[in-house]
């Protein structure tokens, strides 16, 4: 019984963390998919993540609440998104090189801004306690975890998760459900498609572009908050860590559906959590296995997804289109 407690253990360590580690990758996946549907590339998830999670850090360490940072990272998430709007819906820009250069200004901005306000390389200072999103259902979690296997599944997997975390799974049947249930998401996909046809009909095309981009930027705005509010306590220039990067190979994955997109960030999200846990390990024969390598698989699943899906994925069909409105 004690070899399979401590399997038991195992097993629930590593599904708590694959549902932490997803978190970021589920909303920007979210963001990337509302976006894109409405026919805007949006390079620019990994920026948006990084100056959202500076953003919240930054709050955090001047001593504001939770919620109030929260809103500092989706502003500034937002803010980001309207930035990039106004350079591809407003004045038709190339939206890849808008998407790139808000990567390029985030992570230049977070760094510099962070050494003149802190002195600590572009390290912020730690959130106090306070000031971040501790575990919802901790007391729960305590009062289950000594039950025989399925207590340490209860308490790691299920129960030791923060708001946000819970926020973030939450919004994946509320995406769907804005997407295929409702008029907005039916006129949201067509401008994807065919926005010629949605001007036709009398309706804004920029206009629900626009919305789209800026609920992206709600999305990247939360998924920041939960790097440096949840997940971590304070911030370190490039800690995004490609995250922005996966998100978007996880919404091709799934074929810009939230509910497949979901799948994909679990599978990544698995993938490192597993290779965490097999930092140290030796294997028979070979020896203990690089950290680097280990460190690499997420990465690589990535360029694997990416070569192996992207051609065959069907994309929008006006993705990454200019529309201009016929006088």
């Amino acid at each position: 019984m004690s070899e399979l407690q401590e399997l038991a253990t195992v097993v629930a360590s590593v599904l708590g963390a694959t549902l932490r580690i997803s978190v970021p990758l589920v909303l920007c996946a979210l963001a990337g998919v509302l976006s894109e549907r409405a026919g805007v590339i949006d390079i620019g998830l990994e920026g948006k993540l990084l100056a959202a999670a500076f953003a919240a850090a930054v709050a955090g360490a001047f001593g504001w609440p939770a919620g109030a940072a929260l809103l500092a990272a989706v502003a500034t998430g937002m803010a980001l998104s309207a930035v990039h709007g106004l350079a591809c819906i407003r004045f038709r820009g190339d939206q890849i090189v808008s998407g790139v250069a808000i990567n390029i200004l985030a992570l230049g901005l977070t760094a510099v801004i962070g050494l003149h306000l802190f002195q600590r390389g572009g390290r912020t200072p730690d959130v106090p306690p306070e000031g971040r999103f501790g575990v919802l259902f901790d007391a729960a979690a305590r009062a289950v975890q000594d039950w025989p296997l399925l207590g340490p599944l209860l308490a790691e997997a299920l129960l030791r998760h923060t708001l946000l975390t819970w926020l973030a799974f939450a919004l994946v049947p509320a995406v769907w459900w804005l997407l295929y249930r409702t008029r907005f998401g039916l006129r949201l996909r067509a401008v994807g498609e065919n926005p010629a046809m949605v001007d036709a009909a009398g309706i804004s095309v920029a206009g629900l572009r626009w919305r789209a981009v800026l609920l992206a930027g709600v999305l990247c705005g939360i998924a920041g908050a939960f790097l440096t509010l949840a997940q971590n306590a304070s911030f370190t220039p490039g800690m995004s860590a490609g995250r922005g990067f996966m998100a978007l190979a996880a919404m091709v994955f799934g074929h810009w559906h939230p509910v497949r997109a979901l799948w994909a960030c679990l599978l990544f999200g698995l993938l490192d959590a597993v290779a965490i846990r097999l930092q140290g390990t030796v294997l028979p024969g070979l020896g203990a296995v690089p950290v680097e390598l280990i460190q690499a698989l997420p990465y690589l699943f990535t360029v694997v997804l990416l070569a192996g899906f992207f051609g065959r994925a069907q994309a929008p069909a006006a993705l990454g289109q200019s529309f201009t409105k016929e006088r």
